[in-house]
């Protein structure tokens, strides 16, 4: 008898019953730049339709995800002041903080994760306490777990450690229990590699180091089993969801890591790939909504049960209309 796979791809009702990967806007999170002051809605240049907002302007983005179907933010501070130990990111009226309450009033409905870092705070652009030069893994501990605390007293539902210290995890699950937190989720940056791909998030963020690089706490891209290491170390201390960083050049992680892991995996398309679909789109190489699509289900396709995007809302339309999910 002759096998022919080419009648399951006879047409597009067809194809669309016979997928293999499914998807669903719920899956999809948005990133949410958040910048101290009033008044503020302003383009960021390195993300094209990407912009920054202001804590009373941040209910135009909420509009906009919430209309395209997408319910979940993962929001990003810009203070106006730093100093060494990043200060305003554990302050209870800090920008994200207030971002949290504006949106938690206006829009309970969304579901707000907020990365916990320092390096957006830091006026020496490290994501940890410096001694000296270096960033001292232990002494940075207690600061996640203040920001976290923080966080989440002023409204967050789950909180994003983005650091890549040893123990965080931990100390933050310790930092939340011990303030009555004990439901509050916990989604890791497990697996995040020091990576050319973070460019435009940094000029968008102002978080880039003023000297040295983050090569000593962010993981060599060379490394697949260090990969798997960290994964299984979040899980052992506490960890809710794991996450792989960046996307596209590390689907092979991405599938490691749900092969040998039972939690929730994430992915985050960052800024730099981002901005490559973008730039090669406007210069007319590549059709751009189709490879938003594909570059989409590639990442599902490894594992991925969450995507954070900032094609997210386009995503999410591409869903609706039966292009891809």
């Amino acid at each position: 008898m002759e096998i022919r796979p080419r009648r399951l791809r006879g047409g597009d009702s067809l194809r669309k019953m016979v997928r293999e990967t499914r998807v669903s806007p719920s899956s999809l999170i948005y990133p949410l730049f958040i910048k101290e002051g009033s008044n503020i809605r302003e383009e960021i240049p390195s993300l094209a339709g990407q912009f920054r907002y202001s804590p009373d302007r941040v209910d135009q983005a909420a509009e906009e995800a919430l209309a395209h179907g997408v319910g979940a933010l993962l929001l990003f501070g810009l203070p106006e002041k730093k100093d060494p130990l990043g200060s305003a990111a554990y302050a209870d009226d800090g920008v994200v903080q207030q971002g949290i309450r504006r949106l938690k009033e206006r829009y309970p409905q969304l579901y707000l994760i907020t990365d916990v870092c320092m390096c957006e705070y830091t006026s020496h652009g490290h994501c940890g306490i410096l001694c000296e030069t270096e960033v001292d893994n232990d002494a940075t501990l207690p600061y996640l777990a203040a920001i976290a605390v923080s966080h989440v007293r002023a409204g967050a539902d789950m909180v994003a450690p983005s650091d890549m210290m040893d123990g965080r995890v931990l100390a933050i699950r310790q930092g939340l229990d011990e303030a009555g937190f004990y439901g509050t989720p916990i989604m890791s940056y497990a697996v995040k590699y020091a990576s050319s791909f973070y460019g435009p998030f940094r000029e968008a963020a102002g978080s880039a180091p003023s000297f040295g690089n983050r090569k000593g706490y962010q993981m060599d891209y060379h490394n697949v089993r260090e990969a798997r290491k960290e994964a299984q170390l979040d899980v052992e201390e506490g960890a809710d969801i794991l996450m792989v960083k960046p996307a596209m050049s590390y689907l092979d992680v991405m599938y490691q890591v749900k092969q040998e892991t039972l939690l929730p995996l994430a992915a985050y398309s960052v800024s730099g790939e981002y901005a490559m679909i973008k730039a090669a789109a406007a210069q007319g190489l590549i059709d751009e909504y189709g490879v938003m699509c594909e570059s989409a289900i590639g990442i599902y396709r490894a594992g991925a049960d969450i995507l954070i995007s900032y094609y997210a809302k386009e995503i999410a339309d591409a869903m609706g209309k039966g292009d891809i999910g």
